[in-house]
């Protein structure tokens, strides 16, 4: 059963995936100079879901991605 769920739309349509707690959730959204990794996890001391969001250099570059946002279960 899906612990983590993603839907994402282009030109192409609408698409969607399912993520378990073992196999969490990952996405990289860019355009050609800037753009964003997340990545949902399921931490299993805790027994909260935690994400974490990071800014890159999009599809033109090779940088280093910076942590922007972290996001814990229950935080407000």
């Amino acid at each position: 059963m899906a612990h983590f769920y993603a839907e994402i739309q282009g030109n192409r349509g609408e698409a969607t995936r399912m993520g378990t707690k073992d196999s969490g959730m990952r996405a990289h959204i860019r355009g050609w100079n800037v753009g964003v990794k997340v990545y949902c996890t399921y931490n299993e001391e805790t027994g909260e879901d935690e994400i974490e969001v990071y800014k890159t250099s999009g599809s033109n570059g090779y940088g280093h991605s910076e942590l922007i946002a972290k996001l814990k279960e229950g935080e407000e």
